[in-house]
C-alpha cells in the first residue's frame, strides 16, 4: 500500500513539474516576438471580437495611494486563449525606487484548467501589440501605392512600434518624426532608419508631418497636436496616445472630416476623448463612429471608399490583443526552449 502511495506521489510530482509556469523576461519576449507575426494573431483576435467568441470586460482600475493598477482580462474561445494583463502606473517610481513609471505583466492560463502556465513581462508585448493594431488598421484603411510617407508624432517606444507596423502594412518610402525633444526625435530617426532601411528624418514642427500619407500619434499630450483643417485628403491616421475622456490628440475638425473606426465602440465611448469631446460639444453624434476594426476586417463595413477619404483608427488597447500576443510568445518560447520554469 505504501509503495502504491509513493508511486502515485511521484507521478503527481512529474505532472506538476511538466506544467510549472514558465517565466519570460523582457529579453525573452523580444527574442521571439516579431511585428509581422503579432499582426497576424491580433487580426484574428479582432475577428473573434466581431464573431462574439471573445469575452472582453472593460479594464478595471484600482487606485491605491500613489498610483493606479489596471486589470485587463480576456478569453478567446476559438483560439482557446485565456489571459490577463496587469498594468501599474506609479509616477513617483523613478525618483523614489529607481523603477519605471509604468510596469506591465501578463499571465497566460491553461483554458481547460485555469492554471497559470506563463508569467511574462508585458512592456514590450504591449508596445508591439499596440503597433500591430495600427498596422492592421493601416492595411485596411490607408491608401495603397508606391512612394508612401509616414509622419510619427512622438519618439518613444510606442512611436517606434507604430512606424514598424505601418511599414509592415504598406510600402513606406520615407518617414518624419516630431517630438518635443529634438534629441529624442533624432535618436528615433537614426534607429528606425537602420531598422527599416528607409529614410527617417526628425522634423522641427508638428505641421511638417501633415504632408505624410499616414500619420501615427503616440504622445502623452492631452490637447490636439495639430489643426485638423490642415490634414490633406486621403490621409490615414492612427491615434494611440490619449486614453481618457478628457484628453485628446485629435481636434474636433479632423474628427468631423474623417471616417472614424475604433478598436471597440464601447471602449471609445468610455475612454477616448478624441471622440467623446466632440460628441459632448455637439459637433458630432454617436453615429459618427463608423465601425469597429473587426467589422472592417470581416468586410461587414466597407473600408476606404476612395483616395480622398480621410480615415482615423482610434486605439484604446484591448486585452484580446494582449491575450493573443501572449499565447504566440509562449508557444514560440516553448519551441526554442527559452525561459525559466518555476514551481509555485
Amino acid at each position: 500500500m505504501r509503495k502504491l502511495f509513493l508511486l502515485n506521489f511521484a507521478i503527481t510530482n512529474v505532472n506538476n513539474n511538466d506544467s510549472m509556469p514558465l517565466i519570460l523576461t523582457r529579453s525573452d519576449v523580444m527574442s521571439v516576438l516579431t511585428m509581422k507575426d503579432c499582426m497576424e494573431v491580433v487580426e484574428q483576435a479582432f475577428l473573434e471580437l466581431f464573431n462574439k467568441t471573445a469575452d472582453l470586460p472593460l479594464r478595471t482600475a484600482i487606485k491605491p495611494e500613489g498610483g493606479v493598477s489596471l486589470y485587463m482580462p480576456a478569453y478567446l474561445r476559438e483560439s482557446k486563449t485565456l489571459a490577463f494583463k496587469l498594468v501599474t502606473v506609479y509616477k513617483d517610481n523613478p525618483e523614489k525606487f529607481n523603477m519605471p513609471t509604468t510596469i506591465g505583466t501578463v499571465l497566460l492560463q491553461d483554458h481547460e484548467t485555469g492554471k497559470v502556465i506563463c508569467i511574462m513581462d508585458g512592456g514590450y508585448l504591449t508596445a508591439v501589440r499596440t503597433g500591430a493594431a495600427s498596422g492592421i488598421a493601416t492595411k485596411y484603411l490607408a491608401r495603397n501605392g508606391e512612394g508612401l510617407t509616414a509622419g510619427i508624432f512622438g519618439a518613444g517606444v510606442q512611436a517606434k512600434m507604430q512606424l514598424w507596423a505601418v511599414a509592415e502594412a504598406r510600402a513606406i518610402e520615407s518617414a518624419m518624426v516630431y517630438d518635443v525633444s529634438m534629441e529624442a526625435a533624432m535618436e528615433f530617426a537614426v534607429e528606425m532608419s537602420e531598422k527599416l532601411s528607409i529614410e527617417v528624418v526628425a522634423a522641427s514642427s508638428p505641421q511638417s508631418l501633415l504632408d505624410a500619407d499616414i500619420l501615427c500619434l503616440a504622445t502623452s499630450s492631452a490637447t490636439p497636436l495639430f489643426d485638423g483643417m490642415l490634414v490633406k485628403p486621403g490621409t490615414h491616421i492612427n491615434g494611440i496616445g490619449s486614453h481618457s475622456p478628457g484628453a485628446r490628440e485629435l481636434d474636433t475638425a479632423i474628427i468631423k472630416r474623417s471616417k472614424f473606426v475604433g478598436d471597440s465602440r464601447e471602449a471609445c465611448f468610455a475612454e477616448a476623448g478624441d471622440i467623446i469631446i466632440p460628441l459632448n460639444e455637439g459637433a458630432i453624434t454617436a453615429d459618427h463612429f463608423y465601425a469597429e476594426l473587426g467589422e472592417i476586417i470581416k468586410g461587414s463595413k466597407a473600408s476606404r471608399l476612395n483616395d480622398d477619404e480621410i480615415t482615423i483608427f482610434k486605439s484604446n488597447g484591448l486585452a484580446i490583443q494582449d491575450a493573443a500576443t501572449a499565447k504566440l510568445i509562449y508557444e514560440r518560447a516553448k519551441a526554442v526552449g527559452i525561459g525559466i520554469e518555476v514551481e509555485i
